[in-house]
């Protein structure tokens, strides 16, 4: 023969227990809702990275033109500055 009182006190925190299953329920939606804001603002981050990324590329490729731009130009300024200074010595050492 089953225990009947061990039932009616399982049968009685049972009751106790129900009106807080909805609270719980309440608790798990207000958790997924944020779960999902976050999961939101971490796709945004990531955008705005990817962005931010692409743009230093942009201006790393760009800044890198630029100076080997400079360099060609610092080149043929030194190579007609040497034939210069060639010609003035040679004309110096005749001259003497």
């Amino acid at each position: 023969m089953p225990d009947t009182g061990f039932e009616e006190r399982v049968a009685r925190l049972e009751g106790r227990v129900e009106p807080f299953e909805g609270r719980f329920d309440a608790i798990d939606r207000r958790f997924e809702s944020l779960e999902r804001r976050i999961d939101d603002l971490d796709a945004k981050v990531d955008r705005r990275i990817d962005g931010l990324d692409a743009k230093v590329d942009r201006f790393r490729e760009e800044l890198s033109g630029r100076v080997e731009a400079l360099d060609r130009k610092v080149d043929r300024t030194g190579e007609a500055l040497g034939g210069r200074m060639s010609r003035y010595f040679v004309w110096t050492v005749g001259i003497r």
